[in-house]
């Protein structure tokens, strides 16, 4: 083939993992033809979820030694696709799952990864990977030689829901793994740690940053989400000062966001923050500084006071939901 090959991932529960699916979208944005790869044991539910995208095709790689995950595996089975297809650029999304073994398929090409990447772009000369640098104090953008790309993508940096519906064949295919080439023992799946509350599901979110002043006025926040149905975010310097839990916190070092509706508040935006929430559908920005950086990013922006807008806000939608 001649296009890029999309190597998705399965769930611990067997379902397409989400960013899986940004990681689809990202690949149709550069007008290649796309195809999507999927490993197991049976993957046949994938497969057909997969179908309904479009796709020049997905293949299903099926063997029983891909039953439960190992980097060794996934990286025989991933190259050996690699080897009859001849793709131009392999993409992963950034998971766990693909840190793991994405670096190992690329060595075998002789080739490097780019990781976390944020943008993508073609020019006269190849492909441009953009990356963050220094908690994303920096960007730099990465030029690959001559020859196979491998990147796997940042969560959020894409939305999934710009993935274009279509019809896919679908082609089940038996790689060619030996036991011997399994040299780890599979052991129960990596869990990522428990968190009381997954910001990267959240179709709705509600954030404060320092202009919401002290711990007490997180109440009036707290009020607004739960009038929208969303769930509670904030910035760093909130969650440093323990007034919400590290769990609640979008930027860098905390959660990547891509909500339906971001809506920030007394936040001045920070880059450190911005990576974090940036490729939110809808961003609505309240800050009573007009030159705050959150304004260049926002879709709507209110220059005020927050504890005179947000009330106002509350009282509105009470009114509007009857």
């Amino acid at each position: 083939m001649s296009g890029i090959l999309v190597v998705v991932e399965i769930t611990a529960q067997g379902a397409l993992h989400r960013m899986s699916l940004e990681t689809l979208a990202a690949a149709q944005e550069l007008g290649r033809p796309v195809s999507a790869a999927v490993f197991g044991a049976q993957t046949g539910d994938v497969a057909a979820q997969l179908a309904g995208y479009a796709l020049e095709k997905v293949y299903a790689l099926e063997h029983p030694l891909l039953d439960q995950y190992t980097a060794d595996g996934a990286t025989a089975a991933v190259d050996w696709l690699i080897g009859r297809l001849a793709p131009e650029m392999v993409l992963f999304p950034h998971t766990y799952q693909a840190r793991d073994f994405a670096p190992k398929v690329a060595t075998r090409r002789g080739r490097a990864l780019v990781s976390d990447v944020i943008a993508i772009r073609r020019d006269q000369s190849g492909v441009v990977l953009r990356r963050q640098l220094f908690q994303g104090k920096l960007v730099g953008d990465y030029r690959p030689a001559a020859g196979l790309v491998f990147a796997s993508l940042q969560a959020g940096a894409w939305r999934a829901d710009a993935l274009a519906a279509g019809s896919a064949p679908v082609e089940v295919l038996t790689p060619e793994l030996e036991p011997g080439m399994i040299r780890q023992k599979p052991e129960a799946a990596f869990r990522e740690s428990a968190r009381g509350v997954d910001l990267t599901a959240a179709p709705l979110i509600v954030a404060v940053g320092r202009g919401i002043k002290e711990e007490s006025n997180l109440v009036l926040a707290q009020e607004l989400a739960e009038a929208l149905g969303a769930e509670l975010a904030a910035s760093r310097p909130i969650c440093d000062n323990g007034w919400l839990p590290m769990e609640r916190q979008v930027g860098s070092s905390g959660q990547t966001v891509a909500p339906k509706l971001y809506l920030a508040l007394g936040i001045s935006g920070a880059i450190q923050h911005l990576v974090g929430m940036k490729g939110s559908q809808c961003i609505v920005a309240i800050n009573k500084d007009r030159d705050a950086p959150i304004f260049e990013v926002a879709d709507y922006g209110i220059v005020g006071d927050l504890f005179e807008v947000v009330p106002a806000l509350i009282d509105e939608i009470s009114r509007q939901r009857g």
